[in-house]
């Protein structure tokens, strides 16, 4: 056996064994925190954040296990796969919309509802939008800069991921979503430590919500990051058990994180010593303490 068909051979059980990885992570997940889902979203009124929450959940549910099935576990014939990881790619964007989407809706909700800064942000990120089309349109289908090769073994015949160009076209396209990250990131750290002031000077403990959220910015903001690099260096023809964390990484760190984040939040407050829980966190009267006038609108929106 000459030594391409041995990479070759390693290559396909790589494929193989994190496609198991990839299924089974998700599935268990999912039914990990399906009974927290039945209880906060379908036991309970419809919201913005809701509909968000199932989005981010299945969307990312279904892109996961299709990420798992190509490439490893079925053969598919080159033209098949090729449509298939050109689909992944895209719904990998469209995923990304949504979770800033609720990161965005968030900045809304602790800034009091601003509309100013709610128009603002969905201004500059319409920009990242058409961003990340064009990235999806350059990067990924083309054939020229990414394509899908057919690998024959004595033991195995399965297809994998070429990228054809160098790492600087997604570099470039990565800067803006970055900066955009850090922006949320900043503003999100900005609102929480004028909150602690004002409560430090009435004095009145931190509103423990507002806390989590910005936690989360944080969280999600390193996420992309790693996320972004990630998707970077798999331009860089890097060896292949690199490309293997690699591509495990981006098909399951993002959709196992982002519907986590919501359903935490619904979970503290169910949680918490409110005489409101059994209310939906949108509309409690109270999160933490006073003033409960202002709390209660920021209820109805995150």
């Amino acid at each position: 056996m000459s030594e391409q068909e041995v990479i070759a051979g390693l290559r396909w059980n790589n494929d193989a064994g994190v496609s198991v990885l990839i299924i089974t992570l998700m599935l268990y997940e999912y039914l990990l925190q399906l009974n927290k889902e039945v209880d906060y979203v379908w036991k309970r009124p419809w919201s913005i954040m809701s509909y968000l929450y199932l989005v981010v959940r299945y969307f990312g549910l279904f892109l996961a296990v299709l990420c798992g099935f190509w490439g490893g576990l079925l053969y598919m014939p080159e033209s098949v796969s090729y449509g298939l990881a050109v689909l992944i790619e895209w719904g990998f964007s469209v995923y990304f919309w949504f979770a800033e989407a609720i990161l965005i809706w968030r900045l809304y909700a602790i800034c009091n509802q601003s509309k100013f800064l709610l128009y603002v942000l969905a201004g500059l990120f319409l920009p990242i939008v058409a961003l990340s089309i064009w990235m999806d349109i350059y990067l990924y289908s083309r054939r020229n800069a990414f394509s899908v090769k057919e690998i024959i073994t004595p033991y195995a015949k399965y297809c994998t991921s070429s990228f054809n160009i160098g790492p600087m076209p997604a570099i470039y396209t990565s800067i803006p979503i970055v900066c955009y990250d850090i922006l949320l990131v900043v503003l999100a750290v900005v609102v929480l430590a004028r909150h602690l002031k004002e409560r430090r000077e009435i004095p009145m403990r931190a509103n423990t919500y507002m806390v989590v959220i910005v936690r989360h910015h944080i969280l999600y903001f390193v996420l992309n990051l790693t996320n972004q690099i990630l998707l970077v260096i798999l331009w860089a023809h890097i060896p292949v058990l690199a490309m293997t964390l690699s591509e495990t990484f981006i098909n399951t760190a993002p959709f196992i994180l982002a519907p986590r984040l919501i359903i935490s939040i619904w979970d503290t407050h169910a949680r918490d010593d409110c005489i409101h829980v059994s209310t939906m966190f949108e509309d409690c009267l109270c999160w933490t303490s006073p003033p409960r006038l202002e709390q209660h609108e920021m209820d109805s929106v995150v």
